[in-house]
């Protein structure tokens, strides 16, 4: 197998129908994986399947409301009944349903956050882990977010469930390197998607924030999806516990958008 190849291994993507999900799901299988698409419908996870197999590749749909933490059984299953097998896990699906001051929160809306941000990626290793001790290889993989490393006046329960995220991931690679279980997360800076589309669509705001940028442009999907595939390739077999920040350079700047 190559440095950065995948062939023969079955990768799970939670939020995998949009965004920066579908370009790691997209990536995944161009390097040889065989992918399980999941979002919260079949039509949308369907859509992604189609691109894969139309490019040569593996997938199956796999619909799922990842908050709904007694669902997640049932992902698992469908993925081994397809593939037989679960070798990566990309923790990559999200919910910010609150904006606005941390203290303005109400309990409804930050148990969602939680739970989608950090239970579920939880659950979902509590469900996995295991299987990949008995073969003492593994890879998972949270997406983070930058968030969850700097103060934010507007986004800060988000930014909370982040560094939880982050957190979690040190302790789990701790408990299950010895298993040759890697745990990582990639913390994107702003990236064109559909979840941060107020952050980037108003032209104005935009051009701060690429002005901002040292790269002088903000992110694009497939930018973190080459994170991604790196960390569950052979090329990132040596790195865990670790959260790789992919964001233009904005946090070394210092800089807001």
């Amino acid at each position: 197998m190559g440095l950065f190849r995948l062939d023969g291994k079955t990768a799970i993507v939670t939020g995998g129908s949009r965004g920066i999900g579908r370009a790691i799901a997209l990536r995944m299988a161009e390097a040889g994986a065989n992918v399980v698409v999941s979002s919260r419908t079949e039509e949308a996870c369907q859509t992604v399947v189609a691109e894969i197999e139309a490019a040569g590749g593996r997938a199956v749909a796999a619909p799922c409301n990842v908050s709904r933490l007694e669902a997640l059984p049932g992902l698992v299953k469908a993925a081994r009944d397809a593939f037989g097998r679960i070798d990566i896990l990309v923790g990559n699906a999200a919910a910010n349903p609150y904006y606005g001051p941390l203290t303005g929160i109400e309990e409804r809306a930050l148990d969602k956050i939680l739970d989608t941000n950090l239970k579920a990626n939880l659950w979902l290793c509590k469900e996995v882990l295991p299987e990949m001790a008995e073969r003492r290889d593994g890879a998972v993989i949270f997406i983070a977010s930058i968030a969850g490393l700097r103060g934010t006046d507007d986004i800060g329960a988000y930014g909370l469930s982040k560094a939880a995220l982050e957190s979690m991931a040190r302790s789990l690679a701790v408990r299950w390197g010895q298993h040759n279980i890697r745990v990582n997360c990639i913390a994107p800076g702003l990236v064109k998607t559909d979840f941060a589309r107020a952050l980037w669509e108003n032209p104005e705001r935009l051009a701060a924030a690429e002005a901002a940028y040292p790269l002088r442009r903000v992110g694009e999907p497939d930018d973190i999806a080459g994170a991604a595939v790196w960390l569950a390739s052979p090329g990132g077999a040596f790195v865990t516990g670790q959260t790789i920040v992919v964001d233009g350079g904005i946090t070394i700047a210092g800089a807001r958008e």
